[in-house]
C-alpha cells in the first residue's frame, strides 16, 4: 500500500481536487487497494472549510467521485506516515522541508515532478481556471502512478 499525502496551500482547492483524482484513476487500473491518499494545506487559515465550488464542479464535469470533508494544515507526523507528500509548487516543498526538519527520506517533491514537464500546479483560487488545474493534476496523477505501478495504465484501455 502506497500511502500519499496531497498538499497545497489551504487545502480547499488544488489537494483535495487531487486526492479525489489520484484516488479515482487508481481504482480505475484497479489499484483501490494498493493506493491510499489524503490531503492538506501548508497556509489552512480557517480549517474545516468544505471544498471549493470549482473544484466540485470540475470533478463533477470528469465524472470523479467526491466528498466533502474539512480541509486541514500539514503536521510533522505527517512525514512518518505517508510515502510520499506531493505538494503542488517548490513553495509547497519549501514548506513541508522545514514542517518536517528536512527531508532524510527523500519523500516531499511537486506533483508534477514525475511528468515529462515538472512545473507547478497554478492556484486556480486565483486564477479561477479550474479545467487547467485538474488537466495538470490528472497528468500529475497518472504520472505517479506509472512511476509507481509500472503497467497499470494498460488495465484502463
Amino acid at each position: 500500500m502506497k500511502n500519499i499525502l496531497l498538499v497545497c496551500n489551504g487545502n480547499i482547492c488544488r489537494s483535495p481536487m487531487a486526492e479525489f483524482v489520484l484516488r479515482e484513476l487508481a481504482r480505475r487500473r484497479g489499484l483501490g487497494d494498493a493506493v491510499a491518499c489524503q490531503s492538506a494545506g501548508t497556509t489552512v487559515f480557517a480549517p474545516n472549510s468544505p471544498v471549493h465550488n470549482g473544484t466540485v464542479r470540475q470533478l463533477k464535469r470528469e465524472n470523479i467521485p467526491y466528498f466533502q470533508r474539512g480541509s486541514r494544515n500539514i503536521r510533522p507526523e505527517d512525514y512518518a506516515q505517508f510515502d510520499y507528500l506531493l505538494g503542488m509548487t517548490r513553495s509547497h516543498v519549501l514548506t513541508m522541508q522545514e514542517e518536517f526538519g528536512g527531508d532524510p527520506a527523500g519523500k516531499v517533491r511537486r506533483l508534477l515532478d514525475f511528468s515529462r514537464h515538472p512545473r507547478d500546479v497554478d492556484d486556480p483560487w486565483y486564477t479561477g481556471d479550474f479545467v487547467t488545474a485538474y488537466r495538470d493534476i490528472e497528468e500529475g496523477c497518472n504520472a505517479l502512478l506509472d512511476e509507481l505501478f509500472p503497467g497499470s495504465r494498460e488495465k484502463t484501455r
